[in-house]
């Protein structure tokens, strides 16, 4: 075999030299993706454990009754996510998950109950709930009505309002009802939790079944009765990313960070329950 001209074997050994100059700084940690993920993981900081989120503009379909407190976790998130914008659609679930199984465009998904997520199970990535809740039963300021328990809800004379049947909220209600036998004649059924406490608000409605973050949303309009645990029902809100959505990284690292420290944080201090069982 015949060796290469003069001018071919000059050039092939510039190169090797150059290859050869190159490897101590790889081995120095040149490349600054490893250091760095390296340090974050050392930083000891509550995010060091999630994903890193790119810059993305998400749409997230979140359930009624968490309208205040999301508001509030996504500003926070984007302040420490700097380039991301959370656009929040409010609504009941039943109709969030019709706007899923229609192809609605969307990032995420946030239901106030399994069931309803558990519909859309093929379009989301697994599941994780971030909070719980509990129904209380909520009437005007200073309860001129006297409600006090869940049988003063059966009274004839007393308007009700509750969520309908197909609104978590209203299948929470339901099932408290029932188990305590008491047959409420509502003077309507509405379309999400936050309808019937408006109900209640504007004085159309004497009385309501609501989560007790919303009544608490409202303490100067409205009142809230607590309903015993052994009578209540216990609200779970999973969240998921979409399969479809054309920010999957960054839809994920939203879902990771509400189930994180500062997530955790804004949602408790709403007055919503941790998912993870009491000790």
């Amino acid at each position: 075999m015949s060796l290469p001209s003069l001018p071919h074997r000059r050039t092939a050994f510039a190169a090797l030299a150059g290859a050869a100059l190159l490897l101590p700084l790889t081995a120095c940690g040149g490349s600054g993706s490893d250091s760095g993920a390296k340090d974050a993981g050392q930083s000891g900081s509550p995010s060091a454990s999630a994903p890193q989120a790119p810059a993305a503009d998400l749409t997230v379909l979140a359930a009624a009754s968490l309208t205040d407190v999301f508001k509030t976790a996504g500003a926070a998130y984007e302040k420490s996510h700097p380039g991301t914008r959370l656009n929040f659609s409010f609504a009941g679930s039943q109709e969030l998950i019709a706007q899923i199984q229609n192809g609605a465009p969307a990032d995420a998904l946030v239901t106030a109950d399994t069931k309803s997520m558990a519909k859309v199970g093929d379009e989301t990535e697994a599941p994780v709930v971030i909070a719980k809740n509990r129904l209380v039963i909520a009437t005007a300021e200073g309860n001129p009505q006297k409600v006090g328990a869940l049988k003063d809800l059966a009274d004839p004379k007393l308007k009700v309002v509750l969520a309908a049947p197909e609104v978590p909220a209203g299948k929470y209600s339901k099932q408290v009802l029932d188990r305590q036998k008491v047959t409420v004649k509502p003077v309507s059924q509405e379309p999400s939790v936050r309808a019937v406490l408006s109900k209640v608000q504007l004085g159309e409605a004497d009385a309501g079944l609501v989560y007790k973050t919303d009544a608490e949303s409202a303490p100067d309009k409205v009142d809230a009765v607590d309903i015993p645990d052994a009578q209540n029902a216990v609200a779970e809100y999973p969240a998921a990313a979409l399969k479809d959505s054309k920010n999957a990284a960054a839809a994920k690292a939203f879902v990771t960070w509400l189930s994180g420290p500062e997530g955790q944080k804004i949602l408790l201090d709403a007055g919503f329950q941790s998912p993870k069982p009491q000790a």
